[in-house]
């Protein structure tokens, strides 16, 4: 009779301490799209420490409400579960942790909990084996082409768009993302115009919707933005609307993209199954961590489809390069207040950070400063 294979104690690292708290921090600039305005970043922090003394620091977003939310899901329902467990069994803890609340799952609460703390956990495995994350994920390449959203809000007249673009052209940036869903449909190509017009045809130029239109609504600017050869209309149409985006896909030729307000990677499969998406923009955060975000970013390589994450330039860059699939990087800086070292780029590449972990260089004092709770 075989006697049965118990794991090696000695290469397990319990968890002794999680530490959950957040931070509210003000965008550097004003930020406005077709349905909402961007006036804070509630960041939810877990700092996870394991016997040998290594600490792992994960965290998650919300724009603005929920953050506290988050914030007491950790405390009560997901820390009292993570004191003993093996860090480096990831996988494991993230399905401990997501059939232990499995009552509000898929959504948006459950999702940012469990993002924080596998992000943590990734940022202890990699110190462990002083492996960067890009390379620990997958190792693809070093760098990613960089597309700005900073410069393309919906509140900033025609002039700045134009102006904003122009300097990311000049800096050797290959693309930009400008807001739409104003009022009339005349207003949103008038602005595209004048910035195509600007930075001539070598430049990509994605547009944003931000989930703010019907389908015919949506066909219809698709229709007047073709002429304009668009990267992408991203989240033309709410999130739950399938139907909507299988629809406007076939209608147009401008590329769907989705995914920021995906939370499950069975609903990725959804998009792909269905044909309603040509890129996907997996949010690291909003999906539940980096675990489930390689998931959806493998699953759309074997439907032959991109991935542009959305948000979170800090942690997406090395997930970004660590895949094959991924085309662009979104340049929204927020961290800059609790960092001590920013993303480096180089001829509109952002570079993968080598140091071991997550690789965010976190400002411990400024987070103190501004931490509540």
């Amino acid at each position: 009779m075989r006697q049965p294979i118990t794991p090696d104690d000695s290469l397990r690292a319990p968890i002794r301490r999680v530490d959950t708290y957040l931070v509210d921090l003000i965008p550097e600039r004003p930020r406005t799209d077709a349905i909402q305005a961007f006036t804070k970043q509630e960041t939810i922090f877990v700092d996870i420490e394991t016997d040998d003394g290594m600490v792992g620091t994960g965290y998650a977003y919300t724009i603005g409400t929920g953050g506290r939310a988050v914030l007491e899901m950790l405390r009560n329902d997901l820390v009292p579960l993570l004191v003993g467990q093996d860090a480096n069994q990831i996988e494991a803890v993230w399905q401990k942790l997501f059939w232990a609340t499995h009552g509000t799952a898929v959504g948006a609460i459950t999702s940012l909990a469990l993002a924080a703390v596998d992000i943590a956990l990734w940022d202890v495995r990699g110190k462990s084996l002083g492996q960067p994350l890009w390379r620990l994920a997958g190792g693809a390449r070093n760098s990613v082409p960089l597309y700005d959203t900073e410069g393309g809000w919906l509140q900033l007249s025609t002039e700045e768009l134009v102006e904003g673009a122009v300097t990311s052209q000049k800096q050797g940036w290959p693309g930009v993302k400008l807001k739409v869903g104003k009022p009339r449909p005349e207003e949103d190509v008038e602005r595209l115009n004048a910035v195509r017009e600007a930075v001539g045809p070598a430049m990509d130029i994605m547009v944003d919707a931000n989930q703010s239109m019907t389908y015919a609504e949506a066909k219809r600017r698709a229709h007047l933005f073709e002429p304009l050869d668009l990267y992408w209309l991203e989240e033309p149409l709410p999130a739950e609307d399938l139907g909507g985006h299988v629809q406007l896909a076939a209608s147009t030729s401008i590329p769907i993209a989705v995914g920021e307000s995906i939370y499950s990677l069975s609903h990725f499969r959804e998009y792909l199954t269905a044909g309603a998406a040509g890129i996907l923009q997996p949010d690291a955060a909003r999906l539940g961590g980096i675990t489930p975000w390689l998931k959806v970013a493998h699953l759309a390589e074997a439907f032959n489809v991109k991935v542009a994450p959305h948000f979170l330039m800090e942690l997406h860059v090395s997930l970004a390069a660590a895949v094959p699939n991924a085309i662009y990087l979104e340049h929204i800086p927020q961290l800059r207040k609790i960092m001590r070292t920013e993303i480096e780029i180089v001829n509109g590449q952002a570079l993968a950070p080598e140091s071991p972990g997550v690789g965010i260089d976190w400002d411990r004092e400024a987070i103190s400063a501004l931490r509540i709770g």
